[in-house]
């Protein structure tokens, strides 16, 4: 019987030691797991940051890509109008629910205010500024489409106002769509409503242009 104790509480003695082992070096594997928690906070940290930027950067491209699609559109439109539309008849696309008819228009979107040329020209350049602007806060998908379209059409509607007559910062603006009992617009005009129609459901479901959401 002693001999079968002794057999089978051999190998509880190495465990004993073992234990107390662990349980003294405890303390010096808590801290070295306490130094790589702490060390892996701070690369998350790190990582996360980096992320942040890497999105920002994302939506920005976005926002730019956008603009470029909406002013490239509106520009070739505008060259394509001028030397194949102009001083011509109006081109009947839909019946006469909508026609292609060439025109120029000193004032803002849809012929309004053909009188403040220059104030309105002045605006769209403050559009543009603040846009840039709140570019750098950018980290929504949805905002940065809809400053997308804000952009290239305030931008396509400006480079009429510089560079066509009668003159810088008073060129007359080309409109071209003519739908039946409304205002000629252009394609400029058509991003930029677009892009304030987005950017007013965007308000009403609470989220801004950092990404954040809230709800009154």
């Amino acid at each position: 019987m002693a001999e079968a104790e002794r057999i089978i509480g051999t190998p509880d003695t190495p465990d004993d030691g073992g234990e107390h082992t662990a349980a003294a070096e405890a303390p010096a594997g808590t801290g070295a797991v306490g130094a790589s928690g702490e060390a892996g906070v701070s690369g998350a940290g790190g990582q996360g940051a980096t992320a942040a930027r890497t999105g920002r950067g994302r939506r920005i491209a976005v926002l730019f890509a956008v603009a470029a699609f909406a002013y490239a559109l509106d520009l070739v439109s505008k060259m394509l109008v001028v030397s194949r539309l102009e001083g011509r008849a109006p081109i009947q696309v839909v019946g006469d629910l909508l026609e292609l008819h060439a025109i120029r228009n000193p004032g803002a979107a849809f012929g309004f205010g053909a009188a403040f040329t220059v104030i309105f020209t002045l605006i769209a350049a403050a559009v543009i500024v603040v846009i840039i602007r709140l570019a750098r806060k950018l980290y929504s998908f949805p905002w940065a489409v809809a400053l997308g379209l804000l952009l290239g059409g305030a931008l396509g509607n400006l480079t009429d106002r510089i560079f066509r007559a009668p003159g810088v910062f008073e060129g007359e603006v080309v409109d071209f769509i003519a739908p039946k009992g409304f205002a000629v617009f252009n394609l400029a005009d058509s991003a930029i409503v677009c892009g304030g129609i987005l950017i007013v459901l965007l308000s009403f479901r609470g989220l801004d242009p950092d990404g954040t959401v809230h709800k009154d």
